[in-house]
């Protein structure tokens, strides 16, 4: 592609900042310490977690850098970024979390497949760019559709990523058309993270296809990576085809103010987090229990200082983004701390990770439990 020169290996990676915990290095992935995360409701750009599947491209040439539209589409087009900054610019505060977070401690239950996380790979931004909406427009697709004239359902986006899984290939996903149209949704083609351009070294070339259904999205993420199954399928019984892709996330909550073995001094300590749901769900309530989920504590909820946090008022709160929780009290002796959250649609965390294991270490969202130790005594 013109203005564009994708590394065969890895030795133009972008500077990154040191208190980053490293999971892997080519291609590279890290997580903040769990402290930073709830340091600020936004999320600074060092400290956002990095999830790559391959070397980051490079754009020598942002004039020259373009977003292709083709498939299932009766008028297909090239757009320059010219073209993109000339749609109406919106902006929007959305979390973004890996399929992944939290695999670590689910692995600790039995083996998974993936890189392993801790409870960081996630962070909170602010977005801005024009929604796809507008840009499905240019090329004949009205607002809230859900199927084009020649049978278009689905939006696959095309990378120039290079990607191991795909032999090589770019790395590709996809969601509804009626998602990607549905102007309520805020899915934008974002070019700035938190005011700042992304539009250097760390872009993601895109170019996007109009298919029937997510099955003719041939990638091997959609296909054969981001999918829930019971505890019950292994590896050697496994039938990809019987699931689909991961399309949303459960509601999800960490204790990040603490590691998961402590040592405080006795008396008062605060135990501060994030809560978040998929679809835009608000965060109904977060409990948090001092005693291993005998009783509970319900935490105060809040996202921006000094505004009130109202799960399902879009006009104060940002519907898109997380949620902190915080819970000062006495912890008189060795205990297990345990959080878990509740969503609008009261949709709770499951107590147990057994439950919901599965394979591939997706989704675990089961009670986020720390182990604290008052003063120097035994566990």
């Amino acid at each position: 592609m013109p203005g564009i020169r994708g590394p065969s290996e890895y030795s133009q990676e972008p500077p990154r900042h040191p208190c980053l915990r490293i999971n892997a290095k080519e291609p590279f992935n890290a997580e903040p310490p769990r402290s930073a995360l709830v340091s600020s409701y936004v999320t600074p750009v060092d400290f956002f977690y990095k999830r790559n599947h391959g070397p980051i491209p490079i754009i020598d040439d942002i004039e020259r850098y373009c977003v292709s539209i083709t498939g299932l589409v009766d008028h297909p087009k090239l757009l320059f970024m010219k073209d993109v900054w000339n749609l109406p610019k919106y902006t929007v505060t959305a979390t973004l979390q890996c399929a992944g977070n939290r695999r670590t401690a689910m692995s600790k239950s039995k083996t998974v497949k993936g890189v392993g996380w801790d409870v960081a790979a996630l962070g909170n931004a602010i977005w801005s760019g024009p929604k796809l909406a507008d840009v499905l427009e240019l090329v004949g697709i009205p607002k809230l559709t859900s199927a084009t004239p020649s049978g278009g359902k689905h939006v696959e986006f095309v990378s120039i990523d290079k990607c191991k899984e795909e032999n090589g290939g770019p790395y590709k996903a996809s969601i509804p058309l009626s998602q990607a149209t549905n102007p309520l949704a805020d899915v934008l083609l974002a070019y700035e993270m938190n005011g700042e351009s992304q539009l250097t070294t760390q872009v993601h070339w895109l170019r996007t296809v109009i298919k029937e259904e997510y099955t003719d999205c041939l990638g091997f993420f959609m296909q054969k990576d981001y999918k829930m199954f019971p505890p019950s399928v292994n590896w050697e019984n496994i039938d990809w085809s019987t699931r689909k892709p991961q399309m949303d996330f459960p509601v999800q909550c960490a204790i990040c103010s603490l590691e998961d073995s402590n040592i405080v001094k006795p008396g008062k300590i605060t135990i501060k987090g994030y809560a978040v749901s998929g679809g835009g769900r608000g965060i109904e309530r977060v409990d948090v229990s001092i005693d291993g989920g005998k009783t509970w504590l319900e935490a105060s909820r809040f996202q921006k200082a000094g505004m009130p946090y109202i799960a399902d008022n879009d006009s104060s709160s940002d519907k898109w983004a997380w949620v902190f929780f915080e819970v000062v009290t006495d912890v008189p002796k060795n205990t297990e701390i345990v959080a878990k959250a509740v969503d609008i649609a009261s949709n709770v965390q499951p107590e147990n990770v057994e439950n919901i294991w599965n394979l591939r270490g997706i989704l675990n969202n089961s009670w986020h439990r720390v182990h604290v130790r008052v003063g120097h005594s035994n566990m």
